[in-house]
């Protein structure tokens, strides 16, 4: 007996068809059942189901004689199954690689609930990907009843993100009826049967959006059928019970439904709309509880169709004076700073005022916050302000520690009287560099891909990126920090600009050199005698949205054995995204993995690494400080390269070995070649070139040359261009 059985109903999905079948037979795990059925199909999905069933012994094809629908399509498949467990999957949609394992494993560990529940993502024709937006109701890690937690019947009630016991269905009797609504009655009676439920907060299936929306976007008549379907729902209810507190829930949700078909305007023929509200009326009457409260904006539905017009009219016309009255005040806003700004302006500058910012104003991070935490204590007098980008970053920010909101008028003070700015990205357009005022930009790391004017010939890896106007901002640089030559060289041919380059080295990287501790492996439960390996990879452009998963992460947890600990950490730019929710979510909550992508003190994670794999990560130019192993896994180098362009060939000139495959990864570990001979000489040619200026003292050469004047031994700075750098920094 199978796992799972999976049913695929087909209809006109010959382009989709393929995609959606690799995706279930490439799957790691096994241990299932295909069951397609051809709901006599006019194109070519019959031949493709069949051609896919004689290479594969775990798929079996259905050849209905005539078309009926989606929903009977499902339930032809139903006698078909001998799995522990049915999921329904659309034809057009995908499941995500490792998906059957992360829910078997889920399944496992929930013993065997009723119906489990899983994440998904839409993915759009034009290539974008975007991730249910409830997501965090997912992370629920004990079994429950929908009376226990009534919030997962706020997620997307579709048959396709869950599973289902089937002995649970067959006892219920639970079938689809026909029709275009027919997930309604099958989800609402399934998940208020189900005694146990378990959530799953990992992305299972790539739910596609079509460019012109699936069959429940398109105009018709046929959207009528919403009443029929939820009158099964009621009445499946009223057969129960012990159901009956569900009702004034229901009642308000067919509402909802009702009235947001009824507001799309290209659901319903403008000729059918008065039906359809009267018949939804009269249905919402009908089935009103009678200590159900009516308000909000079901409450419509008590009324007549004219007062439904009238309030929608209302709320139309409301919106746009909303929308007049916003506008109006934005633009007297920007009048009102541009006259400060203007006023500020004319002030002489403070010569002891620092204004930072780090990573597009999201707190004390990297380089910049080193360099202010050197000035607090060498030079107590200088007066630093950071730039956040709204209040909860500040909320954030130490106690003490100055701020002001990117845009605020307190921000339009402290940048026009600022001395010195500090930054590591770019700051923004609007910002005028008063003559006289220093802007130092410290970068975030060592460049290996391509950057600045040299995107120019990359326009994969520009898209949105607007190169020139880069440039315009990066003229503002005064100094240009470098941890070595190398950096030098590429920030100076990358950014054509008048600036100087600081030898300084990497601020943020002083406490690697100078050795610190943080508490990273106390506070993820880390035992002290693992060794913690730290995988960092790093974002694609030849991908929208830029993250590609490269190895199998709990493979590779497993393929390292006991003793160790793996630690990831996404890019920056992917924590907000659907990267996360493509396992790493649910295999950190396993303790599988430990997910350190919201660490804000990077250098903390690194010091607490017994060992960096990573592929093409700036990362590795740092943690080559500690004199530690680096392992990269530089799978897919040749389409990185030619994508993004890169300034030196990382796998011929590596900080240790590379494997090319997950499997010469795993290798590494398992032979022990990870820390060798050959990657200590690796390293060390990779650590004389580039740790060349990070002597631990970066920061408060910062401080002492650039923002002080004062001269300091150490690295030396190279005037470039026609910048007018300080004296001390000149002869230092």
């Amino acid at each position: 007996m199978p796992r799972f059985s999976l049913i695929v109903p087909c209809f006109k999905v010959q382009g989709f068809l393929r995609e959606c079948l690799d995706s279930v037979l490439q799957q790691s795990f096994g241990d299932f059942e295909l069951i397609a059925v051809d709901d006599c199909s006019p194109d070519g999905c019959g031949a493709i189901l069949d051609e896919y069933a004689e290479r594969d012994p775990r798929m079996k094809v259905l050849h209905l004689p005539e078309n009926v629908g989606l929903g009977r399509a499902r339930n032809a498949g139903l006698p078909e199954a001998t799995g522990d467990y049915l999921f329904f999957l659309d034809s057009d949609d995908t499941l995500t690689p490792g998906a059957l394992r992360a829910i078997a494993d889920r399944l496992a560990e929930a013993a065997d609930p009723d119906v489990l529940v899983f994440d998904y993502a839409r993915t759009y024709w034009w290539g974008g990907t975007r991730r249910n937006v409830l997501a965090d109701l997912l992370a629920r890690e004990s079994t429950f009843s929908a009376s226990e937690y009534p919030q997962v019947l706020d997620l997307l009630m579709v048959v396709w993100n869950k599973v289902y016991r089937r002995e649970f269905v067959a006892e219920h009797g639970f079938e689809f009826p026909p029709g275009y609504y027919e997930d309604t009655p099958w989800t609402f009676p399934v998940m208020l049967s189900a005694r146990r439920i378990a959530a799953l907060d990992r992305i299972c299936v790539h739910y596609r959006q079509r460019r012109q929306g699936n069959i429940l976007s398109t105009t018709s008549r046929k959207h009528f059928d919403i009443h029929d379907q939820y009158e099964r729902v009621f009445a499946f209810v009223a057969e129960r019970p012990e159901l009956a507190g569900w009702r004034p829930y229901l009642h308000r949700k067919m509402g909802e439904h009702c009235l947001d078909i009824l507001a799309k305007p290209d659901r319903l023929p403008p000729a059918d709309k008065a039906e359809f509200f009267r018949r939804t009326a009269r249905m919402f009457r009908r089935h009103r509880p009678a200590d159900a409260v009516v308000d909000g904006e079901v409450a419509v539905l008590e009324g007549s169709w004219t007062g439904y017009r009238l309030r929608r009219q209302a709320v139309r016309a409301g919106r746009e004076a909303a929308r007049r009255a916003e506008r109006a005040r934005r633009a007297a806003a920007a009048r009102a700073r541009t006259g400060w700004a203007a006023v500020q302006a004319h002030r002489p500058l403070d010569e002891n005022l620092v204004v930072y910012s780090a990573s597009s104003h999201r707190g004390m991070l990297g380089d910049p916050a080193a360099v202010y935490a050197a000035a607090c204590e060498i030079a107590p007098r200088l007066r630093g302000v950071w730039v956040v980008r709204d209040a909860e970053t500040a909320a954030g920010l130490p106690p003490g520690v100055e701020h002001v909101i990117v845009g605020s008028r307190r921000y339009l003070d402290v940048t026009a009287r600022a001395k010195f700015f500090v930054n590591d990205v770019n700051w923004p357009g609007a910002l005028v560099k008063r003559p006289g005022s220093v802007h130092i930009h410290t970068h975030q790391g060592t460049p290996l891909k391509y950057a600045g004017a040299d995107l120019l010939d990359k326009p994969g890896a520009r898209l949105g990126f607007d190169v020139p106007q880069m440039l315009r901002r990066a003229d503002r640089w005064d100094h240009s920090l470098v941890a070595n030559r190398h950096s030098e060289l590429v920030w100076e041919r990358a950014y054509p600009c008048h600036f100087a380059s600081a030898r300084t080295g990497s601020p943020r990287n002083d406490v690697l050199v100078n050795g610190g501790a943080g508490d990273f492996r106390e506070r993820h439960g880390i035992p002290a005698d693992h060794r913690v390996v730290l995988y960092a990879p790093t974002r694609r452009d030849y991908r929208r949205g830029g993250h590609v998963d490269r190895i199998d992460l709990a493979r590779f947890a497993a393929d390292l054995g006991e003793g160790y600990t793996l630690v990831v950490r996404l890019h920056p730019t992917l924590a907000g995204g659907p990267a996360r929710g493509m396992g790493l979510t649910e295999l950190a909550r396993r303790r599988v993995v430990v997910d350190a992508t919201d660490e804000p003190r990077v250098a903390e994670v690194l010091l607490a690494a017994d060992v960096l794999v990573t592929d093409y990560s700036s990362l590795m130019f740092d943690y080559a400080l500690l004199d530690r192993p680096i392992v990269l896994h530089a799978d897919d180098w040749a389409a990185y390269r030619a994508s993004r362009g890169a300034y030196l060939d990382i796998t011929a000139e590596p900080p240790g070995h590379v494997a090319y495959s997950a499997r010469e990864l795993a290798w590494l570990f398992v032979s022990g070649a990870w820390r060798d001979e050959e990657s200590e000489r690796l390293r060390a040619d990779f650590r004389a070139r580039f740790c060349e200026f990070d002597d631990g003292r970066a920061a408060e050469r910062v401080v002492r040359t650039l923002l002080l004047g004062e001269p300091v031994p150490g690295p030396q700075a190279r005037v470039v261009g026609q910048s007018a750098a300080p004296d001390a920094l000149a002869s230092a």
